[in-house]
C-alpha cells in the first residue's frame, strides 16, 4: 500500500472512530502513530473519559480482534498470558491461551498489578511473543498494545519500571470534552437504546498489516536525522534529568514522525512533524532529578525547553 491509499485508510478509521468517542483530533492521531509505528499506546487520564471506548472502538474499525485485562493486585502473569492445563483424555498437557493472544489488547488500569505481573506484558511488547513453562508462542500479528492508568488515585498502585514505560512509543490523554462535546455526548446517548456506541469495520489484518509498512517509504533528510538525534542528546546533558532519552527512544522518535508523514499523506518528513510529537514521544522516557521534582518541574517542560534550544533545520 503506497502512502496516500495508507492516509486514506487511517481518515477512513478516524472518521469512523469519530462516530462513538468524542476527543480532539490529535488525540486520536497520537493513538493511530502507535498502530502505525508498530508500537504501544499509554494514555493517562481520569476514569470515565473514554478510554476503553476509544480502544474498542479503533480495534473494530480496523477489523482487530479485541481483548480487555482488567488489572488488579491478585492478578498473576498467568491469568495475562495463558497456562497449560492437563487434559485428561490425552493424558498431556495443553496450552490454555490468556487474554494476551488478541490484536488490540487493553491493558487496563496497568499500574494496579504488582511488577510481576506487568514483566509479563514485556515480552509480548517487545518481542510479540510469550514463553510459558520454557515454552515460546507467538502473538497473532499485527499486535497493539493499549494501556491505561489512572494518574489521581494512587494508593494500592505499582508504578511501571523505566523499562517498561521506555517500551511505550507515546504517551498521552484524552482530556475532558468542552461543552459543545459533552453536550454532543448527550445528543448521541438519547439517540440510542444501548448505552455504547456501534462502530463499523473500516479494514482488515491484511489491510493493517499493509498500512504498517508505508512509514518505511517515507524519506528522511540527513539534517532530520541530526535534528532527532541533538534532541535526544540535549535532554541527556539537562541538570533537570537524571536520565535522558535513550537510544530507543530516538529510534522511536524516527518511527513516529514517519508515521506522522504518513498521517499528512507526505512521502518526506519535516521539522514540524518532529515538532509536533516530541511531547507525546520522548517525555514519558525522561527520569528527572530529585531537585527538579521538588521543584515541579515537569517532564513537559524539559522538552519544551530543549525544542527551543536545538537548532531547527531548514529542509527544502
Amino acid at each position: 500500500m503506497d502512502i496516500a491509499a495508507a492516509s486514506e485508510a487511517c481518515d477512513d478509521v478516524f472518521d469512523t472512530v469519530r462516530g462513538a468517542v468524542i476527543a480532539e483530533d490529535e488525540f486520536l492521531e497520537r493513538v493511530m502513530l502507535g498502530v502505525l509505528s508498530r508500537g504501544h499506546v499509554l494514555l493517562e487520564d481520569v476514569p470515565g473519559t473514554g478510554k476503553t471506548l476509544t480502544a474498542r472502538s479503533i480495534a473494530k474499525a480496523l477489523g482487530l480482534s479485541f481483548s480487555r485485562i482488567q488489572f488488579t493486585p491478585d492478578l498473576l502473569p498467568s491469568d495475562v498470558t495463558g497456562t497449560n492445563i492437563f487434559n485428561e483424555q490425552e493424558s498431556s498437557f495443553e496450552f490454555s491461551q490468556g487474554p494476551i493472544f488478541a490484536n488490540v489488547v487493553l491493558a487496563d488500569e496497568i499500574n494496579r498489578a504488582p511488577p510481576k505481573t506487568q514483566a509479563a506484558l514485556l515480552e509480548a511488547m517487545e518481542e510479540a511473543q510469550v514463553t510459558v513453562d520454557g515454552d515460546t508462542y507467538q502473538l497473532p500479528k499485527p499486535f497493539f498494545v493499549i494501556a491505561t492508568q489512572n494518574p489521581v488515585e494512587q494508593e494500592g498502585t505499582f508504578p511501571l519500571p523505566e523499562a517498561q514505560v521506555d517500551r511505550f512509543i507515546v504517551k498521552t490523554a484524552i482530556g475532558y470534552p468542552d461543552l459543545d462535546g459533552e453536550v454532543e455526548l448527550l445528543r448521541r446517548r438519547v439517540s440510542r437504546e444501548a448505552r455504547s456506541p456501534s462502530v463499523e469495520r473500516v479494514l482488515s489484518e491484511e489491510a493493517v498489516l499493509d498500512i504498517r509498512r508505508a512509514p518505511e517509504t517515507v524519506r528522511v533528510d540527513e539534517d532530520l536525522l541530526t535534528y532527532m538525534a541533538e534532541i535526544a542528546q540535549a535532554t541527556r546533558r539537562d541538570r533537570r534529568v537524571a536520565i535522558g532519552v535513550s537510544p530507543r527512544g530516538t529510534q522511536r522518535l524516527l518511527e513516529a514522525v514517519r508515521s506522522q508523514a504518513v498521517l499528512r499523506g507526505r512521502e518526506f518528513v519535516t521539522p514540524d512533524d518532529v515538532k509536533r510529537i516530541c511531547q507525546p514521544v520522548l517525555a514519558h522516557r525522561l527520569v528527572l532529578t530529585p531537585d527538579a521534582k521538588v521543584n515541579d518541574v515537569s517532564k513537559a517542560d524539559v522538552v519544551d525547553d530543549v525544542l527551543g534550544d536545538v537548532t531547527v533545520p531548514t529542509v527544502e
